[in-house]
């Protein structure tokens, strides 16, 4: 249950970090915000960030083997990463539309599969 919990939060993390960190990409496309300079989407960016750390630490402290999680921190790491990058690739796909998953894509997101595969191999 505290993997599943862990993962859970994981995966909202990553949907704030991928708002604070590429939203910004967006903001010329919200009337209220078009115009605005670089210190407005640092100062949004920081806002959301709040939220990423409210998921973020939790789900590690959850999860982490030495506060009797399921995941050793290698293994917590990379499923962070394999869910942002999956995370990245479903809302880049959703909101940027002039991006597109190639097929060298697919085959780097099997290898990281692959990688967390072997690191959770005993």
């Amino acid at each position: 249950m505290k993997g599943i919990a862990s993962i859970f939060l994981l995966i909202i993390t990553n949907i704030f970090i991928f708002m604070a960190w590429y939203g910004p990409l967006k903001f010329k496309e919200l009337k209220w915000i078009e115009n605005k300079g670089m210190l407005v989407a640092i100062l949004i960016a920081w806002v959301i960030s709040f939220f990423i750390c409210l998921f973020q630490i939790p789900a590690n402290r959850i999860g982490y083997s030495g506060n009797n999680g399921p995941f050793s921190l290698i293994q917590l790491k990379l499923i962070q990463e394999v869910i942002s990058l999956i995370v990245f690739v479903i809302f880049t796909l959703l909101f940027f539309k002039n991006e597109t998953f190639r097929w060298n894509h697919a085959v780097g997101a099997v290898l990281l599969i692959l990688a967390i595969y072997f690191i959770f191999k005993k």
